[in-house]
Order: structure tokens, then C-alpha cells, then sequence
């Protein structure tokens, strides 16, 4: 892009963009918001009276012709990321989806093949690779000090939200036509894009879903079972309806010289194992956490470096998700 500033129109300006993102648009360099869009009217222009953006518009196809804005920020349910992403790109501006890319991926595809024919870039929120916690531990493993590394486990188990009950009002995070699927499409994209990062891509991908709390359709546990490109193999579990004496979140990645442990969404101190001993590793994240990957998409359009948190990585996470699901 020919552009001495990237000048952000928002699609949807619901919670994620309040704390996580938002904020971060307006504080990197190279970066300004100029534009919200809620199908909500009332809402788009209270959000953006109170954060001093310039213009608010109920309709995304008006944000998208807006001549000041040349990037858009997809920031709505997974089920209308392809269809707002295809419009922008084809009116030549680039794209920053939130995770999931899509709610399957086929859709994931389709994004691709017009970022491809169109040569407008598509970029996906899958922040955590840019945190300087998820950094730390690529480091140790890169840096061979676990030596070569045998497996690759993930344990996540929560207990039900309490607006999991409403079956009358049911969160749409857990209705498979808005989301993809269950909270398992929600969560774990995170953990598999990190593995796809520091290991390779996942070329084999097995599964076993179930509905244990009966709470909603979609499933709420699953077991699964894959192989990355380099033959090295991992595993899989996610309990969205466990008892609050059973809650996890790790990832554990074991070598022939140590293992190391470590969270992926409450950020525990990386747990390092060698024949040293244990060591307890504690990184701080940014204020807003998709503040470093935000950063990275501005500069890419900018020309200054490259990002690779793009579209054709993200569909390999949709990918993995929809074969542990039997969806391809």
C-alpha cells in the first residue's frame, strides 16, 4: 500500500474490540481509527463519541466505501467474517479478521482465493504468537533446551458460564450457525495455531466429540488426536462443562531433555523441567494484548516488514478444527 498512515474502519464494536484491540489501534504507530460500523446504530455512534472516532454508520457496506478508510477490522461473529471480508477486499482494502477465520473451512478458502486474485493481503487475530509469553516459550524450544521434542499435549477443561443455562438466550458462541461451532471452535483455534507456529503444519487430525451437560447442541467435550508435517504427534482434550475442581489450562510439550508447561489463556508462569531441575518462568503481556500482532499487520501494509499471520495459515487452524469435529 501507498499509504503514509493505515486509517481502520471497524465492523463491529462489540467487547473484543473494548480492551483487547480497539485501544491498541489508536496507539501503535502508523495507525488511527476513522470509521465504526454496528448494525446497531445507537451503539456505533455511542462508540465512537466516546473514543473521539470521527464517524459511525450502520451499515458495512457504507464503512467500506468510506474513501478515508483503507484498512477494515472484521470484529463481528465468526458467520459474517466471509462475507465482510470479500466485500473489503474487493474494494481493494486489506482485512484483519477476528479468530476464528470463518466457521468452516471451506469459508476460510473462499477468503483466500479473493485475497489471492484481488492481491489484497487478509491478516487473522491470532495475537498470542506475537506475546512476548508465547515468545518466551518458542525460544525455549528452538533453543533446544527441552532437547528434541517427543509430543505435544493440551488439557483445557472450565466449568459452564452462567449464561450457558439460558437456553431461552443461549450466548451465540455456542450456536454452530453463528459460530462454527461450540466453545471449542472459540478457544481452541488459539491453542492449535500456536502448535501450528513453533511445530509445523498438521497434516493428520482425528477426533471424538460428545454433548455431556446438555446444555446446548453443540458439543462440550472432545478428545483428539494429530500429527504435524515433521512425523511429531500430539494430543487433545476440552471439557467446556466441568466441575470447578477440574479446571486446566496447559499445554504440555515434552522432549527427550525436559518438558515445558505453560497456559494459554490465564498466562501462568512457564513451568520449565530439565535435569537442573524446575524453574518457574513469569513474562508479562502488553495492556492490550493484540497491541504487538496489530502492530505487525500495520507495518506489513505499510511495507516495513512482513507478517505472517495471514489467511493461508489461519485456514490450516479451521482445517484442524473441522477434522477433530468430522465436519471434512
Amino acid at each position: 500500500m501507498n499509504e503514509k498512515k493505515i486509517k481502520w474502519g471497524f465492523i463491529g464494536c462489540g467487547e473484543v474490540t473494548k480492551y483487547k484491540s480497539g485501544p491498541a489501534f489508536q496507539k501503535v504507530e502508523g495507525s488511527e481509527v476513522v470509521a465504526v460500523m454496528s448494525r446497531d446504530g445507537a451503539k456505533a455512534k455511542a462508540y465512537a463519541e466516546e473514543r473521539g472516532i470521527p464517524r459511525w454508520y450502520n451499515d458495512a457496506q457504507e464503512l467500506i466505501d468510506d474513501e478515508e478508510v483503507n484498512a477494515i477490522y472484521i470484529a463481528t461473529p465468526p458467520s459474517s467474517h466471509a462475507t465482510y471480508a470479500i466485500m473489503a477486499m474487493k474494494a481493494g482494502k486489506p482485512v484483519y479478521i477476528e479468530k476464528p477465520m470463518a466457521v468452516t473451512y471451506e469459508e476460510c478458502c473462499r477468503i483466500n482465493r479473493i485475497s489471492n486474485e484481488t492481491g489484497v493481503p487478509c491478516f487473522v487475530a491470532y495475537y498470542r504468537r506475537y506475546l512476548p509469553y508465547f515468545l518466551k516459550v518458542k525460544d525455549l524450544i528452538e533453543k533446544g533446551i527441552i532437547g528434541n521434542i517427543i509430543n505435544v499435549q493440551i488439557r483445557f477443561a472450565q466449568p459452564p458460564r452462567d449464561f450457558d443455562y439460558n437456553k431461552e438466550n443461549l450466548p451465540w458462541r455456542v450456536q454452530p450457525d453463528i459460530s462454527g461451532g461450540g466453545y471449542f471452535y472459540d478457544l481452541a483455534p488459539h491453542q492449535i495455531d500456536l502448535l501450528q507456529d513453533m511445530f509445523g503444519c498438521i497434516l493428520e487430525a482425528f477426533g471424538c466429540k460428545s454433548n455431556r451437560g446438555g446444555l446446548y447442541f453443540a458439543e462440550d467435550t472432545l478428545s483428539a488426536c494429530f500429527q504435524f508435517d515433521s512425523g511429531l504427534v500430539g494430543s487433545g482434550s476440552w471439557c467446556f462443562v466441568a466441575h470447578d475442581s477440574a479446571c486446566e489450562d496447559h499445554i504440555e510439550v515434552i522432549g527427550d531433555k525436559g518438558m515445558i508447561r505453560f497456559s494459554v489463556f490465564d498466562y501462568a508462569p512457564i513451568v520449565l523441567h530439565t535435569e537442573k531441575g524446575k524453574e518457574e518462568i513469569r513474562v508479562e503481556n502488553p495492556e492490550h494484548v493484540q497491541q504487538p500482532l496489530i502492530q505487525a499487520v500495520v507495518n506489513h501494509l505499510l511495507g516495513k516488514s512482513v507478517c505472517t499471520c495471514d489467511g493461508a495459515s489461519a485456514t490450516l487452524t479451521n482445517w484442524t478444527m473441522d477434522k477433530i469435529l468430522n465436519k471434512i
